[in-house]
């Protein structure tokens, strides 16, 4: 389904006004490694907007982003899949309490009897979220890699049901020589409530049903205090701070913390470039350090990838994390540029759990 959701929200972008799908896929292209490292992204010609190259609003370029992040989402160290059930349940299905978002959680089945070209079935359904924005894997051992599960999709804009279906064979398996078939999920959008039924056909004639196992899907809290809405940043001023405060309010570990900003504003002439911008962010002992923004590649905007909070990205359960950011507009940005929508997203490595708006006006504004 990762796809598919990619596919999804890079089209409800396109139809979003220019500016807000300009600040999305810059956001979001930083956040999901779109370049790869070392690359550096486009710039913007001088004295106005550069047009969308060629493949920049096709399904191509949607897989090409998330290509690297995910080849090395499947090649991963081997799991040890664990035991679930009791001796009495021919098949038992496992869940964690709690999907933090931007990580994946564990979950498996495991079998108890003798299966031959068999079918597993988990039939989802969701509260808050789409199980569109759904993803499940199963290791393959033959292959050493995560696979996706087979799905069909629920019907409607935001579906929130959907079946899940996987082949299995496990001619051997039994009471005192169970198997365990390691699975793995997550949820890529936003928080609720994920609820699973799993069934097994045993390729036989008989079916195998386990308990349904619910889950809540959660994320860090963000709070963001030093910018409103009705913000104004004057050219050539000292700027505006933000704080960004993230307390991993979870019970997971995020191993990666990242944080990204981005920007992009235009006019009737022009559009705003890295050299109009300065964004600093404070480290503690060294006071204010600039962050480099790096143009955007298919549309006007920028982004900078932030640098992490007390010199280390893991964030442990209750730990928070503070982001103090700056951002000034250099007098030489183009006059006819009187507004910008800009925003930051924080997730664990490529993947992105919350995002906010961070617009500003700049006045004194006039033909450039």
């Amino acid at each position: 389904m990762t796809f598919k959701v990619a596919q999804r929200r890079s089209s409800a972008a396109r139809k979003a006004t220019a500016r807000t799908a300009a600040v999305l896929a810059a956001g979001l292209a930083l956040v999901l490694g779109a370049a790869a490292p070392g690359q550096a992204a486009g710039t913007t010609p001088a004295g106005g907007a550069a047009p969308a190259g060629p493949g920049c609003d096709s399904a191509e370029r949607a897989g090409a982003v998330s290509a690297a992040p995910a080849w090395a989402a499947a090649h991963q160290p081997a799991p040890v899949p664990a035991l679930t059930g009791t001796a009495a349940q021919n098949f038992a299905y496992s869940l964690p309490g709690q999907l933090p978002i931007g990580l994946w959680s564990d979950s498996g089945v495991t079998l108890r009897t003798p299966v031959t070209k068999g079918t597993v079935r988990l039939d989802v359904s969701s509260k808050g979220f789409s199980t569109d924005s759904l993803t499940v894997q199963r290791y393959e051992p033959r292959a050493h890699r995560w696979v996706d599960l087979d799905s069909k999709p629920g019907s409607g804009s935001f579906p929130t049901r959907g079946v899940l279906t996987f082949p299995v064979s496990a001619p051997d398996a039994s009471i005192e020589h169970p198997v365990a078939i390691a699975l793995r999920l997550q949820d890529l959008d936003r928080p609720g409530t994920l609820t699973v039924a799993a069934s097994l056909d045993d390729g036989r004639g008989h079916t195998y049903r386990a308990p349904a196992r619910t889950a809540e899907a959660t994320r860090p809290k963000v709070t963001v205090t030093g910018w409103d809405r009705n913000a104004t940043l004057r050219r050539g001023g000292t700027g505006r701070a933000v704080t960004v405060m993230v307390k991993n309010t979870t019970d997971r570990a995020y191993p990666a913390l990242s944080g990204a900003y981005f920007a992009y504003g235009a006019g009737g002439s022009h559009a705003l470039t890295p050299k109009d911008l300065t964004l600093s962010q404070y480290r503690s002992g060294r006071g204010w350090v600039r962050v480099p923004l790096v143009a955007g590649g298919c549309d006007p905007g920028m982004s900078a990838a932030l640098l992490p909070t007390g010199g280390k990205r893991v964030l442990a359960p209750g730990e928070t994390a503070v982001y103090r950011l700056k951002v000034a507009v250099a007098r030489s940005a183009p006059r006819d540029v009187t507004h910008a929508d800009a925003g930051f997203t924080v997730g664990n490595g490529d993947a992105s759990f919350h995002s906010q708006q961070l617009p500003f006006t700049i006045p004194g504004g006039g033909q450039g």
